[in-house]
């Protein structure tokens, strides 16, 4: 399985593996993989004949320089585990030196209102670093599919955004959330947690397909009074904020109105680690 630290080899080996029609699918990741990402590498190998796994912590998307430093970083076993998958998937590994060219700085972009909610206002900037570096890595990769979970759905939008500004050729494609026996989403940070607060962040998903099941016949500030209770009582989660929003402009809704489509995002912190936008699917207004 071949892995590149440096952009220009990455593009010598990508040219000469493109012959007749063979498409190359994406998978961007932060690395410290587990079967949420392997679940996305497996979508992109079964409609790709080349499959590209950047695995790069980006420093221009961490508000936190704590959380930056923590971040797990276990190259070798991501490789194993991706080996797994398949011996040809490509890996692409640089630093952040080289990909940032020396400049280690975020782009300006404008999202539009989608950036201004949720994430947009607990996190100011992370969004120029996602679409920063995944700019960087587009142009580098030139794929023509890449592959995002919907855990971070806000970010999947933001993604797709991305590309009409920029008019890069790569088709963005959701997969669904991948989650634990428990229901918690599968995240890198979920290695971070102790046995006891990994299994108190089941109460996350648990709160979430509570919210699905009143939705039908309660309101949006029904549900928002009584998460917020719930969550008092939890002395290992801190909720940090939970919202039910329109699925296209992701506002936060007071009302709901039949034929909109609605979903539900959460944020919490367990120990000190932040769990964001663990979403539940598509919520309809009856």
């Amino acid at each position: 399985m071949p892995t590149f630290k440096d952009a220009t080899s990455l593009q010598a080996f990508l040219n000469s593996q493109r012959t007749g029609n063979n498409t190359v699918g994406f998978v961007p990741t932060m690395g410290a993989l587990h079967k949420g990402h392997l679940a996305l590498v497996t979508s992109a190998l079964s409609q790709n004949e080349i499959v590209v796994v950047s695995i790069f912590v980006n420093p221009t998307q961490f508000g936190n320089a704590g959380d930056l430093k923590n971040y797990p970083r276990t190259l070798s076993k991501d490789e194993a585990l991706l080996k797994t998958l398949h011996n040809d998937i490509i890996v692409f590994a640089p630093n952040a030196e080289d990909l940032y060219n020396g400049n280690i700085t975020s782009n300006s972009y404008n999202f539009g209102a989608i950036a201004n909610e949720m994430e947009g206002k607990y996190r100011q900037g992370h969004f120029n670093g996602v679409g920063t570096v995944l700019e960087l890595l587009f142009d580098i990769v030139k794929p023509d599919y890449a592959y995002f979970g919907e855990k971070d759905f806000q970010q999947l939008q933001i993604v797709r955004k991305l590309i009409s500004l920029t008019k890069q050729p790569v088709t963005i494609v959701g997969c669904p959330i991948y989650r634990e026996n428990s229901g918690l989403a599968m995240s890198s940070r979920n290695e971070r947690l102790s046995k006891e607060c990994r299994d108190a962040s089941a109460f996350i998903y648990k709160t979430l397909q509570k919210v699905k099941e009143d939705f039908k016949y309660k309101s949006a500030r029904q549900l928002n009074e009584w998460v917020k209770s719930e969550f008092d009582k939890q002395e290992a989660l801190e909720l940090e904020y939970f919202e039910i929003a329109n699925i296209d402009t992701l506002k936060t809704i007071k009302r709901k109105h039949k034929n909109n489509k609605y979903r539900a995002f959460i944020a919490v912190f367990v120990e000190a680690v932040s769990y964001t936008h663990l979403t539940l699917p598509t919520i309809c207004s009856v």
